[in-house]
């Protein structure tokens, strides 16, 4: 061979080797780019403050440990929200355990809060089911979620965006999440839309003058805008991520924010305030301010009369007008009981505290509803029994299920939504949870109530025997537990005004 061949052939055998390089980095498995990204996952705690309106009302970290094979990870959430004069403090924490491919494994959660208290326990069984065991109290049961792809926690979202490669502008990564302490998944969609660099504090000294901890020495870091929106309703969050996939900033409108800072601004300072103060300041709430707790927790008995539509303004800018739904026919749905609509199985399947298979609220939803098979009448039914059958308290201890709500014929909006949901969906009535605001002379609070499929999603309220609910609510979110934190957002200075 002459040497114009030889140099030929090593050149031709050089490009193939780079082609079969190319390929093996650039097309192999998300799996295995992953295992080999999270070798680099750095192990640490960072730290956050939660601030509504530029005050600090909790705190939050996450502390990543790296085990043979796989990845610990554990947050805890603590809040201190002001309401009628006190402190409604919420601690949530979760342990996680991740493959080294950054696939969720397990996860034990525990909440306390003004919800009760429970725990969660979840274990992912193959790559298709995540087994998922609630104790609450004396209550506990087993429910089974099934998997179309891996799933992750909200908290690890950036983790799987920062090692997956997902950080470029521009670019769009839907997600499946499960909360441990919403105790439900969900979709979500995460779009990078910028890139900027951000300070962060890395270290703090004591300000002898005022005895706070301030920062004194910063870091820059290369961050990334995450708008994060979840499918299905929820507040819309927008984070700042560096590019291991750990949070800088979060924040939704308007004024809350979740800030990376060292560890004597967000801990010591949040443990030395003067609480006293922050408890009285909410003491007497002015007119459209939002109230963290429900109705009857405040004391509230008399309800006033329906509202048939609610014109809001937000800020003193935007608006928003909400409508009561009209009389509902009883030929209203498209379908008959119960629903075989297959886009409609999420609503048709039991969840965690939603027991709609049990045999007891099977029977009970057949005593209530009979031979009934128009889903608007049913609803009615169903909306009037357990308006009827419970008596209105609050519950302390744990968060209790349909199938104990069933039994002690005792509690607020949250029990009693969660027993007509499963009582809905037990007769083949498509429902679920809505958690949201509530406007009652003159101000808003906390409130819990369902929603049944007809020809569209209807607001049904069992706890004041409206179906359908008037104007007077403002959904925030759908479906889960907890939902109190995600009314945090929306604390502090947002003012809403009744037109």
């Amino acid at each position: 061979m002459s040497r114009r061949g030889w140099l030929v052939a090593i050149l031709g055998a050089w490009v193939l080797s780079l082609g079969w390089l190319v390929k093996r980095e650039v097309f192999r498995p998300t799996g295995a780019r992953l295992a080999a990204a999270a070798l680099a996952v750095p192990p640490g705690a960072l730290f956050y403050r939660l601030d509504v309106g530029g005050q600090q009302v909790g705190y939050s970290s996450t502390t990543i440990d790296t085990l043979p094979g796989a990845l610990r990870v554990e947050t805890v959430f603590v809040l201190d929200v002001p309401a009628l004069g006190k402190l409604h403090r919420t601690a949530a924490r979760s342990v996680a355990l991740l493959s080294r491919a950054l696939r969720l494994e397990s996860v034990d959660a525990t909440f306390d809060g003004d919800l009760g208290q429970f725990q969660t326990h979840g274990r992912v069984v193959g790559d298709s089911v995540l087994s998922v065991a609630v104790v609450s109290g004396n209550d506990s049961q087993m429910t089974r979620i099934s998997l179309q792809g891996p799933v992750t926690l909200p908290a690890l979202l950036p983790l799987r965006l920062a090692f997956g490669g997902e950080l470029q502008s521009g670019r769009s990564y839907t997600a499946r999440l499960f909360d441990p302490l919403l105790v439900s998944g969900r979709d979500v969609t995460a779009r990078v839309s910028a890139e900027s660099t951000l300070v962060v504090s890395d270290s703090a000294d004591i300000d002898s003058t005022t005895m706070t901890w301030v920062p004194e020495h910063f870091d820059t870091v290369r961050a990334f805008r995450i708008d994060q929106v979840a499918n299905g309703g929820g507040v819309p969050t927008h984070s700042w991520i560096d590019a291991q996939g750990r949070i800088v900033l979060t924040s939704s409108q308007p004024g809350f924010a979740m800030e990376r800072a060292a560890f004597e601004i967000v801990y010591e300072n949040f443990k030395h305030r003067d609480t006293a103060r922050v408890a009285r300041s909410s003491a007497a709430p002015d007119v459209g301010d939002i109230v963290p707790v429900t109705a009857l927790a405040a004391g509230l008995k008399d309800i006033p009369p329906p509202r048939a539509r609610m014109v809001l303004r937000l800020n003193g800018r935007d608006s928003l007008e909400i409508l009561r739904a009209g009389a509902i026919e009883t030929n209203a749905a498209p379908y008959r009981l119960p629903s075989q609509d297959t886009a409609l199985a999420r609503w048709l399947a039991p969840e965690p505290l939603i027991q709609s298979h049990h045999p007891w609220i099977a029977a009970q939803a057949r005593q209530i509803i009979e031979r009934e098979r128009s889903p608007a009448r049913a609803a009615e039914l169903l909306a009037h029994w357990v308006h009827r059958s419970l008596r209105r308290a609050t519950t302390e201890g744990g968060v209790p299920s349909a199938v104990k709500v069933l039994q002690t014929r005792s509690g607020d909006c949250n029990e009693a939504t969660t027993l007509f949901v499963a009582l809905a969906r037990s007769a083949g009535l498509p429902s679920r949870t809505v958690a949201g605001l509530i406007y009652i002379n003159g101000r808003f609070y906390y409130h819990a109530w369902a929603e049944v499929y007809l020809h569209e999603w209807i607001a049904v309220d069992p706890t004041f025997d409206q179906f359908p609910a008037d104007a007077s609510r403002l959904p925030i979110a759908v479906g889960g537990l907890a939902r109190q934190a995600e009314l945090v957002p929306l604390i502090g200075r947002l003012k809403l005004e009744v037109l």
